[in-house]
């Protein structure tokens, strides 16, 4: 069990009646309550919402708390403080006046600033420090409003080769406020990847997405992602740029093994990062397997810091790894499966 977890059935007896868990850990922690708590989970995380699933817990998976009442509920602080917020301001709407909201997380994760971002809501005390992780209790005294999603999205400009976007980017999103340097290296190159059935893998805030509906109207995006709040942003950036949703299809994945069969092509900027850790295995994999996804002379175009294995993976698989770009600390790089002799 991970030490957050071991912090929080140290003060179990703090719980009671339906509680709420949100960005909980993939341990044993749920069976590891009382009978007499009634445990459901809240997680943005497609992989985390498919464990919980096969753990047959009462989890909802999106950027939403589950229409259902709770009386307390214990968040497990998340790395953006933007989205700690955004969680705080959904929990106090909908908890009652009184009711205990728990704080649990790292040092080295920030939970010492996150319990500042309690304050507005009512008194907080630290209940408990050990494990290196720090518990806290929030007991409200105030309601608040909610505000719609969208209003917590922050937008700001891209300019690419066939104009400007106007990127909406959620809390906790990759690249909230500005264009990553990564995907700006990679957008001149987008001109280039085939038109037809297109993936976006960690498909973020939709920048790539939108870009590639921007470039031809004819083309089919598949915009991928892990994280419910990356995918909603995505579909606002669309709506903003009034571009065609019909051209558009978000799904939830918890790998490349998710995307569809048969694509023209694999587009990424790909994600390393699982929470406050860095996690190289959904981008290796992509890199690995992306051709089983691509049909006869389909194209995987990534961009990735320089320093990465990348190059060798796509060797490895396609047989060739062409890099098209090196700059800025990161390369664009390129490979497409052989056309069969009958085409």
């Amino acid at each position: 069990m991970e030490p957050r977890s071991e912090v929080v059935i140290r003060q179990h007896d703090y719980l009671s009646g339906r509680v709420l868990l949100v960005n909980a850990p993939t341990d044993d922690l749920l069976s590891n309550l009382a009978h007499d708590i009634e445990a459901s989970v809240w997680t943005w995380n497609y992989n985390e919402f498919q464990y919980f699933q096969n753990q047959q817990a009462n989890v909802h998976f999106g950027t939403d708390m589950a229409e259902a009442d709770f009386d307390q509920a214990i968040v497990f602080v998340p790395k953006s403080k933007e989205l700690l917020n955004y969680v705080l301001h959904q929990l106090v709407a909908r908890l009652a006046i009184g009711a205990s909201i728990f704080l649990v997380g790292e040092k080295k994760g920030g939970v010492e600033r996150a319990a500042k971002q309690l304050l507005p809501y009512g008194q907080a005390i630290k209940l408990d420090s050990a494990r290196h992780c720090q518990m806290w209790q929030l007991t409200t005294d105030k309601t608040v409003t909610p505000k719609p999603l969208a209003q917590w999205a922050q937008e700001y400009n891209v300019s690419t080769p066939s104009g400007d976007l106007r990127i909406c980017a959620l809390p906790g999103v990759f690249s909230q406020n500005r264009l990553d340097i990564g995907t700006a290296v990679l957008l001149p190159y987008l001109k280039q990847v085939t038109s037809g059935k297109i993936a976006d893998f960690g498909c973020g805030a939709g920048v790539i997405s939108a870009f590639l509906s921007k470039l031809n109207p004819k083309n089919r995006i598949f915009a991928l992602d892990v994280d419910a709040f990356a995918l909603a942003s995505t579909q606002m950036t669309f709506e903003k740029n009034h571009l065609p949703l019909e051209q558009l299809e978000i799904k939830a994945v918890t790998g490349i093994e998710d995307a569809p069969l048969f694509l023209h092509a694999i587009v990424s900027n790909p994600p390393f990062h699982q929470g406050i850790q860095t996690d190289y295995n959904a981008s290796e994999t992509l890199c690995k397997t992306a051709k089983r996804h691509l049909k006869s002379g389909g194209e995987l175009w990534i961009v990735a810091n320089r320093f990465l294995n990348y190059p060798l993976l796509i060797e490895q698989s396609f047989g060739q790894c062409i890099t098209k770009a090196d700059q800025q600390g990161f390369k664009v790089l390129f490979a497409n499966t052989q056309k069969s002799s009958k085409e």
